[in-house]
């Protein structure tokens, strides 16, 4: 029951960092040509500055099973099915965009441990967050990752912290 209620929580929590800081940067497909505020004689608003920083490009690798319960550098315990990474430099709670550059799905991850261990990779990921990007089974992925940028304020990243709707 617990594990169905963390993935419904996740869900929420992915659809609410989907609409609220990357709706302008979600791919869309349309048909229809859009003219340009300019030439319909309309006033241009001032572009505003993406939320999306780009970090890094390497490999990035999973665990799961063999570490789940075990407590994290962030004084949790590891939920191999929660969408969370282990990362050597970034600040706990820090949220990253990670997109497989091999079929190009990503999924957003919050840095809540330190590593990975071996030297050539670049972020570990939770065996639900590797599930999403399909790179479960293969091991290892080539993949970019994407600092976003969050206030300590924002109403969808407070809601993120779910842990206190467990009970």
């Amino acid at each position: 029951m617990e594990r169905a209620h963390k993935l419904v929580l996740n869900a929420i929590a992915l659809g609410a960092l989907v609409s609220g800081s990357m709706a302008a940067s979600a791919p869309t497909r349309s048909d229809h040509q859009i003219t340009p505020a300019s030439q319909r004689g309309e006033k241009q608003k001032p572009k505003q500055t993406s939320k999306i920083v780009p970090f890094a490009i390497g490999k990035a690798s999973w665990y799961g099973e063999a570490f789940n319960g075990k407590t994290t550098a962030s004084g949790e315990p590891f939920d191999m099915y929660e969408l969370t990474a282990a990362h050597r430099t970034l600040r706990m709670g820090s949220w990253v965009k990670v997109t497989n550059l091999r079929n190009h799905r990503w999924v957003l991850v919050r840095i809540n441990d330190r590593g990975p261990v071996p030297t050539d990779r670049i972020i570990d990921l939770s065996y639900s967050a590797a599930r999403i990007l399909k790179m479960s089974g293969r091991g290892v992925a080539k993949v970019r990752l994407d600092l976003m940028k969050t206030s300590e304020q924002s109403s969808d990243f407070a809601m993120l912290n779910h842990s206190s709707l467990i009970h």
